[in-house]
């Protein structure tokens, strides 16, 4: 495409070029390994904890394994940083080749890394090092996937164009459970956990090729060129994005009025929703995937579906109206989850009374993000206890200092202190009338597709719902990005906010939540976290965050940064 190509038809509503279509797939291929690492990754920390911190106890263990999985969230802002500079400075193209290739090589040599029992204390430094560099890789490749695209886009289909970038969330979550499913069948059990896990990560080399294939034949966006040719690109990208008020607001606003708000919709409809069904409401596994893949599947068309219709009606809109609407139905969605997936649960929540009889003051907020605190409060145990058992509780006085117990429905109190307690309270549950774990209430699918019962039907079109409110805050948010910055600042201004949202709004909102039920006893009461941000991005975006739905990326001086 020319310099001038996407500034020469606005509003074109003729087809993708075949340019244009290679431009969608080179750079959607990039956050398709994104996702597919991620789940990847999440999917197997059981094994890999088991291979890298084998000289740990069990628990031990999987707290290492999270902390590792941990480190690659923490370190994307900064990653969007340095290679937001770069590209902002070396242009786009270049850098989110380099990209790709850190985070595929880094994917793939995951798979062949030695175990502790083998290079001892090496293999879990270079575990973590592996996942910093994925991090790192990963900050700079979702900016400069979207920057490339929008840059490539015609004025009036940037929505639309960008939208394809969006969708490969769950084309990772896809192409993960395909292979991993794939490579067990292919294994059986016992191999897969000797060595068979490893095969997902070794697999990626293959769509590592065809990326860094595709990616190599692209041209530099012609944004970036113009800008060249113009010689107005900035010398200090990183200090002009933020080092000066008059931008580095913009970058705080669209964090606070734009992916804030969009991360916590996010994470609920696909992450939230997934634990919901499988911790709280205590869906099996293969029933539990089943049901968010077919929501995914259902849902997931509204990525371009929205991308497009925010090139007809604007960002703020779509993005701001599914903010709201989601905080507005996110009580009586999950509700009628608990009521359809375990009615007998949802039953015994509602009329069987539980208490636990405490000092509140001795009770910590159990917020534990990478699950390495240990709560050891009697109160702290007796919450605990029933937070994992899905029970309905409140807090009241009446034992003595230092003391905690759980009285369930009216009978005897069971003291968290005794040495039979976790015993004891499971007993009085069931004899009270919680449903024991082979509850035939709760939902069950015999196979994929089994969804033509009511039940099953039910927690789809739910569950689906859900992802559609994913699809309006997600499918337009990177035309809204790359719309607010001007072109020699936009890699690095866009990269910040938008892994901050998603990365720490976001990534923070099971754990928080999950505290947030423990501390009251409220099963629902978690979803306040996102519907509070949720409703804070409403209106702060209302009130602040222009439409740039009808700008020229191509005119600097249209830019909300002037």
């Amino acid at each position: 495409m020319s310099a001038h190509s996407a500034t020469s038809a606005p509003g074109r509503t003729a087809p993708m070029t075949k340019e244009e279509r290679k431009v969608i797939l080179g750079s959607s291929l990039g956050t398709v390994f994104e996702w597919y690492d991620f789940y990847l990754y999440g999917s197997l920390a059981g094994l890999i904890g088991t291979h890298f911190f084998s000289q740990y106890p069990e628990g031990t263990r999987n707290i290492f394994a999270l902390l590792t999985f941990a480190a690659g969230f923490l370190v994307r802002p900064f990653g969007a940083l340095v290679f937001g500079r770069i590209g902002d400075l070396v242009g786009r193209k270049y850098t989110f080749l380099v990209t790709i290739v850190i985070m595929g090589a880094s994917t793939f040599v995951v798979g062949l890394l030695p175990g502790s029992e083998t290079i001892g204390i090496a293999a879990p430094i270079l575990l973590v090092l592996l996942r910093c560099l994925q991090g790192l890789a990963l900050g700079g490749e979702y900016g400069g996937a979207a920057t490339y695209v929008a840059e490539h886009a015609p004025n009036g289909r940037r929505g639309f164009y960008t939208s394809f970038i969006q969708i490969t969330a769950t084309a990772g979550l896809f192409l993960s459970l395909l292979v991993i499913l794939g490579v067990r069948t292919w294994t059986g059990e016992a191999d897969f956990a000797a060595w068979g896990w490893r095969v997902p990560f070794l697999v990626s080399i293959v769509l590592l090729g065809i990326s860094v294939w595709i990616r190599s034949t692209l041209n530099e966006s012609p944004a970036f060129q113009k800008m060249k040719s113009e010689g107005t690109g900035s010398k200090a990208p990183l200090s002009e994005a933020f080092g000066k008020w008059s931008n580095a607001k913009w970058a705080l606003l669209a964090l606070l009025g734009l992916t804030m708000g969009q991360a916590v919709v996010w994470y609920t409809g696909q992450f939230y929703a997934l634990f919901f069904l499988g911790s709280i409401l205590k869906v099996d596994g293969p029933t539990t995937n089943l049901l968010i893949a077919w929501s995914l599947l259902l849902g997931s068309g509204g990525f371009v579906l929205f991308g497009w219709l925010s090139d007809k009606i604007g960002r703020k809109p779509i993005i701001l109206g599914g903010c709201l609407i989601a905080a507005l139905t996110y009580f009586p969605l999950f509700k009628l989850l608990t009521a359809e997936a375990n009615p007998a649960l949802n039953q015994a929540q509602q009329t069987i009374p539980v208490q636990v009889l405490t000092d509140p003051a001795s009770c910590s907020f159990q917020f534990n993000p990478v699950g390495t605190t240990r709560f050891t409060q009697p109160c702290d145990i007796a919450k605990s206890a029933l937070a994992r058992a899905s029970v309905q509780y409140s807090v009241e006085g009446g034992v003595a200092a230092g003391e905690t117990a759980i009285r369930i429905n009216n009978g005897a109190p069971i003291r968290a202190t005794d040495p039979a307690f976790a015993q004891q309270l499971a007993a009085g549950l069931t004899a009270a009338g919680y449903p024991a774990a082979s509850n035939p209430t709760v939902v069950k699918m015999a196979g994929p597709f089994d969804i033509f019962r009511e039940q099953p039907a039910v927690i789809i079109g739910v569950l689906t719902v859900l992802v559609i409110y994913v699809t309006m805050v997600y499918g337009p948010i990177a035309a809204a990005l790359v719309e607010l910055f001007p072109t020699r600042i936009r890699y690095s201004s866009m990269s910040l906010p938008y892994h901050i949202g998603n990365g720490w709004f976001g990534g923070l909102l099971p754990a928080t939540s999950l505290a947030m039920v423990a501390q009251t006893g409220d099963i629902y009461f978690g979803l306040w976290y996102p519907i509070v941000i949720a409703l804070a991005t409403f209106v702060i975006g209302m009130i602040f965050i222009p439409e740039t739905k009808d700008r020229d990326i191509f005119d600097d001086a249209s830019s909300t940064t002037r």
